[in-house]
């Protein structure tokens, strides 16, 4: 499935979590999440067969189901079923015999309800979960407490909200995983403006019921309303116009409309004080900022990997419990860095200086006072420390940093580093101690430290943060404790020391083509192919020697598992190249010939002179441009 994960459950405890995209580099990864797996083991320090289960996160007929499905449409395949495959995989990556009896899949929102409740610190709790669609669900209200999850309500697929926004994001030009970005857009419109139309589709229930509109058969539900009004869907690429921004607002609208009549019904059905909040609807940040305002709630807990990746925890919770396991809870989880950190102080000194011929490399005595000097005077840096956050968000480990208070960075950095559309926001991460200076986190408790909730800025303050400060006067607020992650902490601090203002803007360290940075090698890669100014590894500050473009000849050209190369033409017609990658929507780029033939030759040890001679300006251009957009790696020969 996608957000392929993997985590590690010991007596409870969440001891490693990481998703299969930041070792394969394919952003939401359906892959078998075999470096994943991998990772949590070495972090754990056991082995295979110290695994008591393995939990999966979906229901074995569900499963089994999707199977028969592409057995009968792919005759030629050959026949397996969920157990079988699970099996399967494990004995070929690990050679990892797991008996049939200790894989156990668990229903998917039962999964999601577990993971958030178990590392939410509550006694007692209202667990709404709420996404594209489980096995034949998309909402499901629970009442956890004194270790049971018992379940309230279900809503079907057909009224499934994740759904219905999934599939109206491609009006205005987005696709499955874009729906964030659409979140960030609905601010610039006006919502009233389709209001009509986005009402067409739903009916309000009493009891926390709605409706929604039959569709049309194999017709996207949000395609008739629109069309019937001449509203002209935007393809990739195009520019934005105000009846986009209209269109964002509306559907944001809907969401939270729908969502907030369900949960509003089910808080005063139960009399809860305290929700968990989780699915990928619970990643849509101004729809829990809704929720505090609200007053709902005395206290709502969103987990940092509320996506499908965290149910992978759940399905662990869940196998524990079958096997006699209580379901054990620990306190808050206060900090998501639960994935592979960057190596030892000498592994990560050795892999910069192999890049000697590009970069320069600097151990200051005071590497975070270093920092903040030049974050203060204006520079943007790559941050990398410690173990990766588990989830979609930097949260101080893997961050590209800058002041949050020139407008100019949020443009600076969405057109130069991010290259991505103009008006995406940027997060403010602030200390505990100035967070109420800066924010309205409202009466209601929540965890801030996550990037879960989108806050009003105080009015006095927006001027000041107008690189964070969004067009609505928001912003999706992080504060960073000491306890969650005490370098980035301080970081921000001596900022404000010499600024008077302790916020810095924080996003995560990538670029447009690729999941956020995990290895030191990719920390590098995403610097060499951005405008990033400098670069912060452990101990390390980093400076380009040159510009890259002059220093390729020196390095080794290997092609990814899944690049391929392909030719086509016509007879009297010129042959022309491609390169692309080979998964589900995987990017492709036109190669002029010497760069097709330079790519078919990589053997992953010769260098890019040694494979194409004298390289010119043009084709320098060419090979930085398929590097920033992740078709092959490159790095120094050994």
């Amino acid at each position: 499935m996608h957000d392929a994960a993997a985590c590690l459950v010991a007596d409870g405890e969440l001891v490693a979590a990481v998703e299969e995209e930041r070792f394969n580099r394919i952003k939401k990864t359906n892959r078998f999440p075999a470096g994943a797996i991998r990772a949590c083991l070495d972090l754990a320090g056991v082995a295979p067969g110290d695994v008591d289960a393995i939990g999966y996160y979906f229901d074995r007929d569900l499963v089994d189901l999707g199977l028969g499905n592409f057995h009968v449409a792919t005759p030629v395949q050959p026949v397996r079923w969920g157990v079988d495959l699970l099996q399967e995989r494990l004995r070929e990556h690990f050679d990892w015999e797991v008996p049939a009896d200790r894989i156990m899949f668990t229903r998917h929102h039962l999964a999601h309800a577990w993971s958030s409740f178990a590392r939410s610190g509550m006694a007692d709790a209202l667990v709404v979960v709420m996404d594209g669609r489980g096995e034949n669900v998309s909402t499901t209200v629970h009442l956890a407490g004194s270790g049971e999850m018992r379940e309230l309500k279900s809503y079907s697929v057909p009224q499934s909200l994740g759904l219905l926004y999934q599939e109206a994001i491609g009006h205005v030009g987005y696709g499955f995983g874009d729906e964030y970005k659409v979140m960030g857009l609905a601010p610039y419109g006006d919502p009233a403006t389709y209001r009509e139309q986005f009402r067409s589709l739903y009916a309000l229930r009493p009891d926390g019921e709605y409706d929604m509109t039959p569709p049309i058969p194999d017709i996207n539900p949000t395609v008739a309303p629109f069309y019937e009004v001449g509203f002209r869907a935007r393809r990739a690429g195009e520019p934005v116009t105000q009846e986009h921004k209209d269109f964002a607002a509306g559907l944001q609208e809907t969401l939270e409309v729908l969502a907030m009549h369900v949960i509003t019904h089910w808080a005063r059905r139960t009399g809860a004080k305290r929700l968990c909040f989780t699915g990928g609807v619970a990643h849509n940040s101004s729809l829990n900022g809704l929720l505090l305002r609200s007053g709902l709630f005395e206290e709502v807990f969103v987990h940092p990997s509320s996506h499908d990746a965290g149910a992978a925890e759940g399905a662990a919770i869940v196998a524990a419990a079958r096997l006699g396991t209580p379901h054990t809870r620990v306190e808050r989880l206060v900090s998501a860095s639960l994935g592979p950190d960057l190596g030892t102080s000498d592994e990560v000194e050795r892999t910069l200086r192999a890049w000697d011929g590009i970069v320069e490399v600097e151990r200051p005595a005071d590497v975070v006072g270093a920092t903040a000097e030049l974050l203060a005077g204006g520079a943007v840096v790559g941050w990398a420390h410690g173990r990766s956050e588990f989830g979609p968000r930097a949260l101080g480990n893997r961050s590209i940093l800058a002041d949050a208070r020139p407008a100019h960075n949020r443009d600076r950095i969405n057109a130069m580093v991010k290259k991505r559309e103009g008006f995406r926001p940027f997060a403010p991460a602030v200390t505990p101690e100035a967070a109420t200076d800066y924010f309205d986190l409202t009466a209601t408790e929540a965890d801030h430290g996550f990037m879960s909730f989108v806050v009003h800025v105080l009015e006095d303050r927006r001027a000041e943060l107008g690189a964070v400060t969004h067009v609505d006067g928001t912003a999706r607020v992080q504060v960073v404790t000491p306890a969650a992650n005490a370098r980035f902490h301080e970081l921000i601090t001596r900022f404000g020391e010499l600024t008077g203002t302790p916020v810095l803007l924080n996003t995560s360290f990538n670029n447009n083509a690729e999941p956020i940075v995990q290895s030191v090698h990719d920390v590098l890669t995403t610097y060499l192919t951005t405008e990033i100014d400098v670069l912060v590894v452990e101990d390390f500050l980093v400076r380009r020697r040159q510009p890259v473009t002059m220093a390729l000849d020196d390095l080794v050209l290997k092609v990814r598992p899944m690049t391929r190369l392909r030719q086509d033409w016509r007879p009297g017609e010129e042959v022309s190249g491609e390169v692309y990658l080979d998964y589900s929507f995987g990017p492709s780029a036109k190669v002029s010939p010497t760069v097709f033939n330079l790519l078919a030759a990589a053997d992953g040890e010769s260098t890019v002179a040694a494979l194409a001679g004298t390289l010119t300006d043009e084709v320098r251009e060419e090979l930085v441009s398929l590097w920033q957009q992740r078709f092959f790696a490159l790095s120094p020969k050994p």
